[in-house]
């Protein structure tokens, strides 16, 4: 987490590009149609899946903040599981004759 730190050179090196991205991070963790406990879930499990830790802190942190209960969280982490098995099986498809 340390390494967060270092966003604002980051973005001193690509304003444009970092005032970009933040629009659209800050769009799409809106409320809207899906609400804020739910993004936050579907971060997770988009996480669980890049195996991005930096994301994984601070998803986690916002999903309680927002509601969620250890319980999702649980199911959260199985359905990434059950989403990456499923690909690798898929995925399988391409190497059969």
């Amino acid at each position: 987490m340390d390494n967060l730190k270092k966003l604002g050179a980051l973005g001193k090196n690509a304003p444009e590009a970092m005032k970009g991205f933040q629009a659209l991070d800050a769009a799409a963790f809106a409320d809207g149609a899906i609400p804020i406990k739910y993004k936050e879930l579907i971060a997770l499990a988009v996480a669980l899946t890049t195996q991005c830790a930096y994301c994984l802190e601070i998803h986690k942190g916002k999903a309680l903040a927002a509601g969620a209960t250890q319980e999702e969280l649980a199911e959260t982490t199985f359905l990434a599981a059950a989403l990456r098995a499923g690909a690798a099986v898929t995925h399988g498809t391409h190497i059969m004759e």
